[in-house]
């Protein structure tokens, strides 16, 4: 909670700072990364760097948060707070970074707004990093104290096969020959892997195998540059280098986007593109358990060979008493399918319905406006994004 004369100076300069953020934070960025080039070499995701959206996330999670603690100021922003920590522990973040950040971000604010950071304004956004920054070191320890591993642990990788033209399968099991522990359905690892320039660059893959499982698996879509940002560093490293027989450095699992199947609830699975590795993760949960509540399934794509682990996606859904599939393509749609973008208009959602989305954020909010417009609870609708979470920075 922040302090009564912190939260009138944090309301009266939060309009000013907002417009600011996206300045400080690419000023932030420019200065951690001239004091440790290695930051960018081998922790930060260089691609997101270049493209800008890491620094548009950063500044939305800050004024989400500055937000939050101003309308709420008794009730911690979880949601958004969990996501972030169970980002920053696939990567190993630690407590003492927290320090660094702070050290390059204040510089970066007092460089951007200049003679109206007073002491009184310093000392009340301070309040703000210091409460964020607190509430993530304590989750980042929880995190690290419930995984079953710690640390980078070398993965061999044992198959490998291509699901789409862009998609490409891994499979992986530890070159130690220990134990693998296991993860709940939804949850990523972090990749590290060495490009060619020496740099160690990290990412997050989905696991889209069945949990329980001593082998690890990952679906991987290389990334093609658009102009605005270079083709994806590690998936196009991914696809054009790494076969069966090579080794990789894998995370524990994390992720807050995990399937609750206790209590009979009815739930819908929502994916687009990539983002059906995820759900189909769940659904091999839930056809393992023999799971028997009502199931919807939902899923757009290109067209059907652009859709990866389709074949699962199907066979796993029918392995169910009471799931609905509903597949739509932009182009080739085959019979039983629908020609298009997602539209759940005509899609019954039963009442109490818990939903999971994974995909393009476009996709993501209308399918969230569309169920919430059904009546599903915006409490119960979870979302995942590949990638710097820009969902924050949506007024």
């Amino acid at each position: 909670m922040l302090s009564e004369p912190a939260a009138a100076t944090v309301r009266a300069t939060l309009p000013a700072v907002g417009a600011s953020l996206a300045e400080i934070t690419e000023r932030f960025y420019a200065g951690l990364f001239a004091a440790r080039p290695e930051l960018l070499r081998d922790l930060f995701n260089r691609g997101n760097q270049a493209a800008g959206t890491q620094r548009q996330a950063l500044a939305g999670s800050i004024a989400a948060f500055a937000t939050h603690l101003l309308e709420h100021p008794d009730r911690r922003p979880d949601a958004m707070l969990s996501r972030i920590a169970h980002k920053h522990a696939s990567l190993g973040v630690t407590p003492e970074q927290y320090g660094l950040v702070h050290e390059h971000l204040f510089a970066a604010v007092a460089e951007v707004l200049g003679e109206a950071v007073t002491p009184e304004v310093a000392a009340a956004w301070d309040e703000v990093y210091w409460l964020m920054a607190h509430a993530l070191t304590a989750l980042e320890k929880r995190l690290y104290e419930e995984s079953a591993e710690t640390g980078w642990r070398r993965w061999e990788i044992v198959e490998r096969f291509t699901e789409t033209a862009d998609v490409a399968t891994f499979r992986l099991r530890p070159v130690d020959g220990g134990a693998v522990a296991g993860f709940r359905a939804g949850q990523y690892v972090s990749v590290r892997v060495e490009l060619a320039d020496g740099a160690r660059q990290t990412r997050q893959y989905s696991l889209s195998g069945a949990p329980g499982s001593a082998i690890r698996q990952i679906s991987v879509k290389r990334v093609p540059g658009d102009g605005a940002a270079p083709d994806g560093e590690v998936s196009n490293h991914l696809h054009a280098r790494v076969r069966e027989g090579d080794v990789l450095e894998l995370s524990a699992p994390y992720g807050d986007l995990v399937l609750d199947d206790s209590d009979g609830t009815p739930l819908l699975l929502a994916s687009a593109g990539i983002g059906v590795t995820p759900m189909v993760a769940m659904l091999a949960r839930l056809a393992e358990t023999g799971h028997r509540g009502p199931v919807t399934v939902v899923h757009g794509d290109r067209s059907p060979a652009d859709h990866a682990l389709r074949a699962d996606h199907a066979a796993y859904a029918e392995k169910l008493p009471d799931a609905s599939t509903h597949f739509w393509y932009e182009a080739d749609a085959s019979p039983g399918t629908r020609t298009g973008l997602v539209d759940l208009t005509g899609v019954a959602v039963p009442e109490g319905t818990r939903a999971y989305l994974c995909g393009p954020l476009p996709f993501m909010r209308a399918v969230r406006t569309q169920l919430i417009e059904k009546g599903v609870a915006p409490a119960d609708i979870h979302y995942e994004v590949f990638g710097p979470d820009l969902w924050l920075t949506r007024t």
